[in-house]
């Protein structure tokens, strides 16, 4: 394996860590039920501000493995997760997850209109998670059965 190869691998596990890491984070966070997210300004803000952390590490992520495995780039990095599932990385159902948390998250960041909180808090509470610890477990496939 050639040095440029063995440093994006190590920037795609660095990530990696990265998102468990803000994954665990998050989870200290997240209060248990609906009432205690809402009620609780300052958990709710540091669950959105993980929230958005985690999405962004992903999007990173996403565009480590692309060049990694040198697959078209995509025009936006929404379209990362796309990329992937078309070269079979990851599914289309998980590339779509991905996306949709992707839009949350600029809802979040930037404002874009009314943060709805129970989409969020149930975003968190239930599919984050799940949804991350795949990708990453895709992406770590990628690593090591990779014969480049």
């Amino acid at each position: 394996m050639q040095k440029k190869e063995l440093y994006m691998k190590d920037r795609i596990e660095e990530k990696i860590k990265e998102v468990e890491k803000y994954l665990i984070e998050l989870e200290d966070f997240t209060p248990e039920n609906f009432d205690a997210y809402q009620k609780d300004n300052m958990k709710k803000a540091a669950c959105e501000r993980y929230f958005e952390k985690i999405v962004e590490a992903c999007v990173d992520l996403a565009s480590l493995t692309i060049r990694y495995k040198k697959l078209k780039i995509p025009e936006d990095d929404e379209k990362a997760f796309y990329v992937l599932a078309h070269n079979n990385i990851i599914t289309g159902d998980l590339a779509k997850k991905l996306k949709e948390a992707k839009g949350m998250r600029n809802i979040i960041a930037h404002e874009y209109g009314e943060v709805d909180d129970i989409i969020v808090f149930h975003s968190i509470h239930e599919e984050l998670n799940k949804d991350v610890q795949e990708f990453i477990q895709k992406i770590e496939e990628v690593l090591w059965n990779s014969k480049q």
